[in-house]
Formats: structure tokens, sequence, C-alpha cells
């Protein structure tokens, strides 16, 4: 994804490479959280309450700082579209998939996010071509990511395949947020992510609340903590950052 925010030989300032690499953290720490929480806590469930921390936590920074929600129409259509495919769908796939899919070839899988986003941004986002520098890069990052989890993981490739698809098509849902959001109109960070975070909680909540009957399950004290701790950092302060990035790219 670095390379669709930051064009080639564009001046990068060391503060977005620091903020950048917290992202990766937060995001990466997700995976191993999400296999632990969704031992007791369905996923749909589990991405709720997610949202819905998130939402709480960003909501009351938003009055006490006294900034504005998005106002037009467009806005909102977008933070809804930002919210389902960099949220909701992802979020719910990544926990479908984890119930039987390790962690580390979650992370491997869910590699596909850059590939699909310069594919996309290619079509749909002025001036970011595919050009074989990125696919350099691209294809550098993947062979680092199988490094770091170790290629062993690729013993499990290609069992329970549904909920393997599951993931890579959450790391294709990444990469169409990430072009929503570069074309996003010009708002408040904090407003953003707002919205964001409360369409996807709305739209989410009636399927699982119908799905998995949430009334019903009896959720581990470790899963709990493990649910607030996504809403908390890869998914509140994440969303902060990431936005801002791409505002400021």
């Amino acid at each position: 994804d670095f390379m669709t925010v930051y064009p080639i030989g564009g001046a990068i300032p060391a503060r977005h490479y620091l903020s950048l690499l917290f992202l990766a953290g937060l995001w990466s720490s997700s995976f191993l959280v999400f296999k632990v929480s969704v031992v007791t806590i369905p996923p749909l469930t589990l991405t709720v309450i997610r949202l819905f921390v998130a939402m709480i936590i960003l909501l009351s920074i938003l009055l006490y700082k006294g900034e504005p929600l998005p106002k037009s129409g467009k806005a909102w259509f977008m933070c809804f579209l930002v919210g389902l495919f960099g949220n909701v769908l992802p979020f719910s796939l990544i926990g479908w998939g984890e119930v039987v899919v390790e962690s580390g070839l979650t992370a491997v899988l869910m590699a596909t996010m850059p590939l699909s986003t310069v594919v996309l941004a290619h079509f749909f986002t002025e001036g970011d071509r595919l050009t074989p520098q990125r696919l350099l890069g691209i294809s550098i990052g993947f062979l680092g990511i199988v490094i770091l989890v170790g290629p062993s993981v690729f013993g499990g490739l290609g069992e329970n395949g549904l909920r393997q698809l599951a993931i890579a098509m959450a790391g294709l849902s990444y990469g169409v947020t990430t072009v929503v959001a570069r074309n996003m109109p010009p708002s408040s960070v904090l407003g953003r992510s707002v919205a964001i975070m409360t369409a996807g909680f709305l739209f989410l909540l009636p399927f699982a609340l119908w799905i998995e009957q949430p009334w019903t399950i009896k959720p581990s004290n470790t899963a709990l903590i493990g649910a607030i701790h996504l809403g908390v950092l890869p998914t509140a302060l994440a969303s902060l950052i990431y936005l801002k990035l791409i505002a400021e790219r």
C-alpha cells in the first residue's frame, strides 16, 4: 500500500515512514488477536464489538475537540464505502477464516492487498500508474513476509480453501478501500473516522443479531479483552493514522 500512496521518486517525510511502520505493527498484531478472540466470539459479533468500541472512542474525541462530521451526501456515501470495504467485509472475512486458518498463513494471504491496490489505483486513481518499479517493490515485500513468517506456513495452503479464499478476499477489499479513501472529498480526518465506524457498525449490527444471536454466546475474558484491543488500536487509532496519511500524501 505504501507505493500507491507515494509516487516513485517523491519526497517522503520521515514521520510518514514512522507512521507507516507503526500502522504495519498495529494491523499485523490484529491477526493473532483475531485468532484468539474468534474461538468464543463468532466473527460478525466480534466485528460489531470492534467497530462499536472504535466508534465510541472516536466519537468521544470528536465531541471533546468540537470537530465536525462530514456534511455532504457524497462524503457520507464514501464513508459508508470505506466502512464496508475497509472494516465490515475484511474484519468479518478474516474472523471467519481464522476460525481454522493459522495467523501466519493469514498474514501471507493478506499480502494480496498491495497488488490489488496498485491494480485498482491504476484504473481508478489519477496519477497512480502500474509500473515495473511498483511490481518489483510488491514482490520484494511479499518475499519479506514469507521469510519473516517462514516458508513452512505454506504447508497448510489448500486446506480449508474456502476460508483461505475469504482471507485473500479481505486483502482485495482493503485494496478497494485505499482507492476510495484517496478520492474522498476534503473533510476532518476525525469526522471521517467517526462516520466510517458508525456506518460500518450500523450496517453490520442487524446481520450479526440475525445470524449469530450474540446473546447466546459465552465469550471468555481473553476474547473480550482481545475484542476491545482490536477496537482501540488496530481500528480506532489505525483509522486516524491511515486517513491522515492519505490526506497528506
